[in-house]
């Protein structure tokens, strides 16, 4: 048996690091958005008892340290399966290393892929507590749309969705690490924090240029990304309401009223931007073929 399931990225309109907590991990403020760009996640049972993992981007490791592999073992153990024998395979069309989630939408797909391929009837709420076992970001990969997103990537509440726009991603060749970015954060000193209060302000009233003015990525004031600012001024003389790093980058993203200013400004990126992708806002993170 066999199940096919599209998993978005992501961007974040807003994220903030409020503290360091005791066990280690940092307690967030985000506002997250999925977006129309999709690695394609295939799920087959086999005979035996392995999970095997196997992909189109040879760059990746496809073993026990692959977080699609971690998905489906966790998942295993949640329901009491383990022992199964089960085939990943990955097309990748988002970038990894990239700040826009790609590993953890993989993630979200094996959970709630194979929550349909064996019929356990887990929720939406226990297939999130899965995925906070496995990565920070696969809970809201699983749900997906517009969220704000709490603590330590469990706690999510919806919010109006994005009203309609085009969204220019522009990943630079170099990626970065989420686990060393979070140490640089640690160690960087002082921290201009984003308006927190302001962006849930504008969030909530789901206004598009309100939300664009009360973006921000507290990333951005210590992680370095050298082709950020060249990538920034193109987006912002094609008109983008806002252009900010997602996640903890490289890559950076520009939100357009009008498909053909995001048309001309990716056109402009991609003379010095290996990967550009013109999207849209998504309402939902996952969709089972």
């Amino acid at each position: 048996m066999k199940i096919t399931i599209k998993a978005a990225a992501k961007i974040n309109l807003f994220l903030d690091i409020l503290s360091l907590l005791p066990n280690g991990y940092h307690s967030l403020f985000m506002v997250m958005q999925s977006v129309s760009l999709y690695d394609t996640v295939e799920l087959e049972r086999t005979a035996g008892k392995r999970i095997t993992v196997t992909c189109n981007e040879s760059a990746l490791p496809t073993g026990k340290e692959n977080i699609a592999f971690k998905a489906a073992a966790a998942f295993f153990e949640a329901a009491g399966l383990e022992g199964q024998g089960l085939k990943i395979h990955i097309v990748k069309s988002i970038p990894y290393a990239a700040g826009l989630a790609g590993g953890s939408a993989d993630a979200a797909a094996v959970i709630a892929g194979l929550n349909k391929l064996y019929n356990t009837g887990f929720d939406e709420t226990k297939l999130r507590k899965i995925g906070l076992t496995v990565g920070s970001d696969v809970p809201f990969c699983i749900t997906g749309g517009t969220m704000l997103v709490q603590d330590t990537g469990g706690v999510l509440t919806p919010l109006p969705a994005l009203q309609a726009c085009s969204l220019v991603l522009a990943k630079p060749e170099s990626g970065v690490s989420t686990k060393g970015a979070y140490k640089t954060y640690d160690e960087f000193g002082y921290i201009h924090h984003p308006n927190a209060v302001n962006m849930l302000h504008s969030a909530a009233g789901g206004e598009l240029k309100s939300i664009c003015e009360s973006c921000g990525n507290v990333f951005e004031e210590c992680i370095e990304v050298p082709e950020r600012v060249e990538i920034k001024s193109v987006m912002r003389n094609h008109g983008a309401l806002c252009s900010q790093m997602s996640g903890s980058g490289p890559t950076v993203f520009g939100i357009f009223e009008n498909k053909s200013d995001a048309e001309a400004c990716a056109g402009e990126l991609k003379k010095f931007v290996k990967d550009v992708f013109i999207c849209e806002p998504a309402k939902r993170g996952l969709e089972i073929i």
